[in-house]
């Protein structure tokens, strides 16, 4: 085990019980405080949480130390439930931790981040809360495709044209009907002498 990891086990057994991301959301309820520790680039991917303190880890100490003068207006006494919540729940372990040292005896951290938080279902979310999601380009049409002639339904009142057949009726296309013309340096038709000439009927 790296040192990290046995630093990162010692924290949470000191924390003792953390909570989910629906205990997370029952503790912002009933007054306590969620602390979002996540940097802004992630806060711009995935969202954020409303009614969360944005708090830089760099900065956590001084804003949540009620006997700090930096502190935040937020952080009013050392019973205050925090809970830390980072990307995926492993910073925040460390972080939490720090907070207990300050006095903070009820600060833990959330299982799994925002993660667990933005992936899990039944709690509310606000406008803030969706990932930021880019739409996938359009189809090309398909008169800009060479060689694509998609079959399309007639018209009411109209019929299909001749020789081409809807997909669904599971008959193969047949081709058109051609009327050959002469060409235009022909010999016109010598009448056959057998047969009366034309005329009015």
């Amino acid at each position: 085990m790296s040192a990290v990891d046995a630093l990162l086990a010692r924290a949470r057994r000191e924390l003792g019980r953390r909570v989910g991301p629906r205990e997370a959301a029952a503790v912002q309820e009933a007054g306590g405080l969620l602390v979002d520790i996540r940097y802004a680039k992630l806060r711009e991917r995935d969202g954020t949480i409303p009614g969360a303190l944005i708090v830089e880890r760099n900065e956590l100490e001084w804003r949540l130390d009620p006997t700090g003068e930096h502190r935040a207006p937020e952080a009013t006494h050392h019973d205050l439930p925090v809970v830390v919540i980072c990307n995926e729940g492993y910073a925040s372990s460390l972080a939490a931790l720090s907070l207990r040292e300050l006095g903070l005896r009820r600060a833990t951290d959330l299982v799994g981040g925002f993660q667990a938080w933005r992936g899990g279902r039944g709690w509310r979310y606000g406008a803030d809360t969706r990932p930021r999601l880019l739409s996938p380009p359009p189809l090309p049409h398909p008169r800009s495709s060479p060689g694509v002639h998609p079959w399309r339904p007639p018209m009411a009142g109209s019929l299909a044209p001749r020789g081409l057949a809807p997909p669904h009726l599971g008959s193969a296309p047949q081709p058109p009907r051609l009327r050959l013309k002469p060409p235009a340096d022909a010999a016109p038709a010598v009448p056959d002498p057998r047969l009366p000439p034309p005329g009015p009927v």
